[in-house]
């Protein structure tokens, strides 16, 4: 669960690296070439590396691939790190585990909406439901270098970044259901507002209203 930090006269929030993870995570996935370059910079001074690298590969599920490279060649130059010799998710030998990886944090993050999401799923097509839980709760949102909560908060702010209103709510649902306090999903999307449009804001605001209601 992300560290509260408390700012005078405030509710708890987010902390400093998380604001500037989440802001990342809404450039990567729909902002400017100078968005990205702006808030990949923030995040070398402020955010743990390996949060960033995570976040960069996460991206992929919700930006697709060239968002996703392009991000990372950024990270690269900016921080001057060097991409590790190997890495786990190059184990496809471990598909098995990651779909009980996968299926397992994806329940956590549906919570009593889970059964219902593979049946829909699985209906629009079941290669869709297999690669949705190992590829994408197994594979890549299980890794341990990020913890859930902090994924999920990242996952709002890219949904709300690219619009996505469907997949917005249910993860406005999978934040809180991955540890994460109301108020620190609203001081997400307070820190990605400049992504969207007022009209965006308003529905966005709309979607969060009905997830507290329930």
């Amino acid at each position: 669960m992300p560290a509260a930090a408390r700012e005078e006269g405030t509710v708890p929030a987010l902390d400093d690296a998380t604001i500037a993870l989440v802001r990342a995570a809404a450039a990567v996935t729909a902002g400017s070439e100078a968005q990205v370059r702006a808030t990949l910079g923030e995040s070398v001074r402020r955010v743990p590396a390996e949060w960033v690298e995570e976040l960069i590969l996460q991206s992929y599920l919700f930006a697709g691939f060239p968002r996703a490279l392009n991000a990372m060649r950024e990270w690269r130059r900016l921080s001057g790190r060097h991409a590790p010799a190997a890495d786990d998710g190059e184990r496809f030998d471990r598909a098995g585990e990651w779909r009980e990886e996968g299926e397992a944090t994806c329940a956590t993050v549906y919570g009593r909406f889970y059964d219902g999401l593979r049946h829909n799923i699985r209906e629009l097509h079941p290669a869709l439901d297999a690669w949705m839980i190992v590829e994408g709760y197994g594979k890549v949102l299980s890794r341990p270098a990020l913890d859930l909560a902090r994924r999920e908060l990242c996952i709002v702010a890219a949904c709300a970044a690219a619009r996505q209103d469907r997949q917005l709510h249910s993860h406005l649902h999978g934040a809180l259901h991955a540890g994460a306090t109301e108020a620190q999903v609203e001081a997400t999307l307070r820190a990605v507002a400049e992504f969207s449009s007022p009209a965006d804001a308003q529905r966005f605001e709309a979607l969060w209203s009905k997830v507290k209601g329930k």
